[in-house]
């Protein structure tokens, strides 16, 4: 097991049992260690959709218990949920989900009472583990209760707040339930807004949504629907419901960066924090300051605390999968929202649906607006870590390879490396190669002056990536 850039994950054989008691009981330890909680207090537990989210639920509940803590469950509920209210009751808290990826894989998000845990807990953490490795067994899990509904409230009450009421009358919205937590929060949210709500695609199986990399099967999807029902836009959220998916009037996906964009011009923030893969128009996009960082929420969440320590006001961050993390207190025409620096899929949505709403005009017309650099993102999937690790390797290895590599595509010009690497060509498009922290997989993202050219780029730097794992 190992922590990627969202909590722990790992295939649901090797996560279930005493894996999850063994890592639950580590975080339990450091919190109680650090001082960050003491035996007896309230620790919320709450999970996903998916077929092995309950059995793992109920062994964090089992090994909580066992270290001398009171877990609460709080059910299937968005991660924003559960970590505002425990933030709101100065209490820990864990999230199973594997967010986006198969049903075959898993993971724990874990949290402070301030907050998501960060880095240095994560080494904490993985220390304690390999020491009790050996005293740790698998407990009986704890029998299942009715959940405590006091979280979804209180999202649910956080968001029917942000907006002036009626704000999104006269649109027709399609929400694609699949087997997201947010999926029936996002029907009362929006619908509380005025707006009409169609209910589309709900299953009883889970289906895995990456907001960031849509599939071209859920685009399919979504371009019958707008047409079928007419509709101005469709939204949607991953498995555990902190990164959004909006779609326009003709079906097509904004990227997730967009809509951080549009979150920090409806916030009037001051200072944004968003990682290297996010489109690079960002900073000449609006009245503020960015920061660029690794890719992971615990990097945009220590960018923020340093911007915040040094006396920045209305600071905000987001990641290019659309999740938005508020690092300060916001005001907004309606009402005042409290700091959530853990990724968020409602916000973004909002504020782009108000967008259209007020503006009376397609989604499409107004993403176009911006004017920002043309930007795609896809992966290969169940890529061996092993060969990711080879080719990146090679490739920072000497300034020759990159350019043979790359000769393909075109000329390089400039290279980042704080993240995976990032690769300027002289044609000022840029390719951008990143092993997934979390997931057996290779992300590639690219920026072209136009659609036709970075699909173009997409496809032919893709290639490479697998002709040479098939060679090597």
């Amino acid at each position: 097991m190992k922590f990627g850039t969202s909590g722990l994950r790992g295939l649901v054989t090797d996560l279930q049992g005493p894996a999850t008691v063994l890592y639950v009981t580590a975080f339990a330890r450091h919190l109680l260690d650090a001082g960050f909680v003491k035996p007896g207090d309230r620790i919320f537990v709450a999970g996903d959709f998916r077929p092995s989210t309950p059995s793992i639920a109920a062994s964090c509940m089992a090994a909580l218990q066992h270290a001398g803590l009171q877990p609460i469950n709080c059910g299937a509920i968005p991660t924003p949920a559960l970590a505002l209210y425990a933030m709101s009751q100065h209490c820990a808290c864990l999230m199973v989900t594997g967010s986006h990826i198969p049903a075959d894989r898993n993971g724990i998000k874990f949290y402070r009472p301030d907050g998501e845990i960060d880095k240095s807990d994560e080494e904490a953490i993985t220390r304690i583990a390999a020491r009790i490795g050996d005293e740790i067994s698998d407990l009986s899990a704890l029998p299942s209760t009715n959940p405590d509904s006091k979280a979804e409230e209180l999202f649910l009450h956080r968001n029917a707040s942000i907006l002036p009421a009626g704000a999104l009358s006269g649109l027709k919205v399609g929400v694609y339930q699949h087997s997201t937590v947010a999926r029936d929060l996002l029907v009362d949210v929006i619908a509380g807004y005025g707006a009409q709500i169609v209910p589309l695609g709900r299953s009883d199986h889970f289906i895995p949504v990456d907001t960031e990399a849509v599939s071209t099967e859920t685009i399919d999807l979504m371009t019958g629907w707008v047409r079928e029902h007419a509709l101005d836009a469709i939204v949607s959220a991953d498995g555990d419901g902190d990164r959004p998916l909006i779609a326009d009037e003709t079906g097509a996906p904004l990227r997730g960066d967009l809509l951080g964009l549009i979150v920090a011009r409806f916030l009037d923030a001051k200072r944004v924090v968003t990682p290297v893969t996010s489109n690079s128009g960002i900073e000449n996009a609006g009245d503020f300051r960015v920061v660029r960082t690794r890719v992971g929420s615990p990097f945009v969440i220590e960018a923020m605390n340093t911007a915040i320590a040094a006396g920045d006001q209305a600071v905000m961050g987001f990641e290019a999968n659309g999740g938005v993390l508020l690092g300060s207190r916001f005001t907004t025409p309606n009402s005042t929202l409290s700091a959530l620096p853990t990724r968020d899929s409602f916000v973004p949505i909002l504020a782009a649906l108000l967008l259209a709403a007020k503006e009376r005009r397609p989604l499409s017309e107004i993403a176009a607006g911006f004017r920002l650099p043309y930007a795609l993102a896809d992966r290969l999937e169940n890529t061996a870590v092993e060969k990711s690790a080879a080719l990146m390797a090679h490739l920072r290895s000497a300034r020759r390879n990159l350019d043979a590599f790359m000769a393909p595509v075109g000329t390089v010009s400039d290279i980042s490396d704080i993240d995976g690497l990032r690769i300027t060509l002289s044609d000022r498009s840029i390719v951008h190669f990143r092993p997934s922290g979390n997931a057996p997989e290779m992300r590639c993202y690219v920026e072209s002056e136009d659609a036709k050219t970075a699909a173009s780029l997409l496809e032919k730097s893709l290639a490479l990536v697998r002709n040479w794992m098939r060679n090597h």
